[in-house]
C-alpha cells in the first residue's frame, strides 16, 4: 500500500492536566481511511465522553469533594458530538458509538445527540454507560430517540454499601432507573461492578444472583488505576481469579462458545452448582491481570474533544479546536488517524515505569 505523510495547519494540540499529544511520524502509515495503529490493530469502537460531571461520588473514581468540572462553553456542542461521530462512521470506519461521562444523564441534551447520531445515513450501535439515576424518567424518550442498549453502574444493591462507595444514599433511584430501562426495552441491559476488598466484595453471589433473576448481565470488572485520589494498590484489589474463586461455592462457570472479537469482558454461562440449572451469564473485566490489549478496537473522545487511544493515556490530540476553527471533515479526520496511529501496544500497567494518569475515570470517559 502507498503510505502517507500528514502535514495539517491545524491548532497545536493543547492540555492542561495531561500532555499535550504531538502528532506522530505518519510515513509508514498504510494509506487506509481506518484507525489504524502500529500493532496492526483498527478502532471500530469509539467511546464518547458527554461531561466529566458526575452526581455520585464512588470512591474509585472521583474524590469526596473539591472537584472542579468543566464549563459549558468547553463541552462538545449537540452539533459538534453529531458531528464528531459522523466523521467517525463516514471517513474512519466506527460501527459502535458508546455514550460516557462523569454521568451522561445530567445533560438535558442527551435525547438529541442520541437522535442525531441515530439520524446518520450509516447508522452505528448506540449505548450509553450510567449510573441511571433519573433514568425512570427518560429511558422512554431515550429509547425513542435511538438508544439501543445501556450499562449501568452499579457496585451494590445494599444501601448501606452502595452509599458507603457512592458517598450518596441514591441506591433507590438507580434501581427505579434500571426498571425504567427495563419497561423501555432497552436490551441487554449490562451492569458494571468494581469490587473493592473488604467493602462489597463479599456481595459477589448475590449480586450475580439478583441481577440472573432479572435477567441483566452482569460485569464484574477489576479495579483499575484511575481513582482520584491516586490510592489504587495493585496488591490489595480483587482480580478475576479471586471472583472465580468468590462464586464457585454457588455457581459453576463456563466459557462461552463464540469468540470474544475484541470485546472486554470475557463471557461465561453461569449455573447453579447444586441442582445444575442454567441462570445466565456473567462477564468479567480483568483490564490488569488479563490484558486484552492486543485485541483492543477502541478509540476514546473527552467530553472537551480530544483523542485518547488508550484509557491510561498520557497524551490527548484535540479535535475541537479544529473543529472550531474550520477545519473541514477530512483534515479532522486526518488528525484522528494520526493520534490513533500512536496508539502503544498497551497500557503499560505491568511496567515498573507505570505512571497512573492525571485525570480520573470521571473526567476521562468510561
Amino acid at each position: 500500500m502507498a503510505s502517507r505523510r500528514i502535514s495539517l495547519g491545524m491548532p497545536t494540540p493543547r492540555r492542561t492536566d495531561e500532555t499535550a499529544a504531538s502528532l506522530p511520524d505518519t510515513s509508514d502509515r498504510p494509506d487506509t481511511p481506518a484507525l489504524a495503529d502500529r500493532f496492526g490493530r483498527e478502532a471500530t469502537d469509539l467511546r464518547l465522553s458527554l461531561t466529566d460531571f458526575c452526581n455520585l461520588r464512588c470512591t474509585y473514581c472521583m474524590p469526596a469533594s473539591g472537584m472542579t468540572f468543566l464549563k459549558k462553553d468547553q463541552l462538545l456542542s449537540v452539533d459538534e458530538v453529531v458531528r464528531l461521530v459522523r466523521i467517525g462512521v463516514e471517513h474512519l470506519g466506527i460501527e459502535q458509538v458508546r455514550f460516557t461521562g462523569g454521568e451522561p444523564l445530567t445533560r438535558p441534551d442527551l435525547e438529541e445527540i442520541i437522535a442525531g447520531v441515530a439520524a446518520l445515513e450509516q447508522r452505528p450501535d448506540i449505548s450509553l454507560t450510567t449510573n441511571a439515576i433519573g433514568l425512570d424518567h427518560r429511558a422512554a424518550t431515550l429509547r425513542a430517540a435511538g438508544l439501543d442498549r445501556i450499562n449501568v453502574s452499579l457496585d451494590s444493591v445494599v444501601s448501606e454499601t452502595f452509599e458507603r462507595l457512592s458517598r450518596r444514599p441514591l441506591l433507590h433511584r438507580v434501581l427505579a432507573g434500571i426498571d425504567g430501562a427495563r419497561e423501555a426495552g432497552l436490551s441487554p441491559i449490562k451492569i458494571n461492578a468494581v469490587l473493592l476488598p473488604g467493602v462489597n466484595d463479599h456481595e459477589l453471589p448475590d449480586l450475580l444472583d439478583w441481577c440472573l433473576e432479572r435477567e441483566l448481565q452482569l460485569r464484574v470488572i477489576e479495579q483499575m488505576p484511575l481513582d482520584a485520589d491516586h490510592i489504587w494498590d495493585r496488591g490489595a484489589m480483587i482480580t478475576a481469579g479471586d471472583v472465580h474463586s468468590m462464586l464457585a461455592d454457588r455457581f459453576t462457570l463456563s466459557p462461552v462458545a463464540e469468540a470474544r472479537n475484541g470485546a472486554p469482558a470475557e463471557l461465561f454461562e453461569v449455573a447453579d452448582r447444586a441442582g445444575g440449572r442454567h441462570r445466565g451469564r456473567v462477564g468479567i473485566i480483568a483490564s490488569v491481570t488479563r490484558p486484552f490489549c492486543a485485541d483492543c478496537r477502541r478509540t476514546r473522545l473527552t467530553a472537551e474533544g480530544r483523542v485518547r487511544t488508550c484509557l491510561f493515556s498520557r497524551e490527548e490530540t484535540d479535535l475541537l479546536g479544529a473543529l472550531r476553527s474550520g477545519g473541514d471533515d477530512e483534515a479532522i479526520a486526518e488528525i484522528w488517524r494520526a493520534a490513533q496511529w500512536g496508539k502503544k501496544a498497551g497500557h503499560g500497567m505491568d511496567r515498573e515505569d507505570f505512571v497512573q494518569p492525571e485525570r480520573p475515570m470521571s473526567a476521562i470517559g468510561g
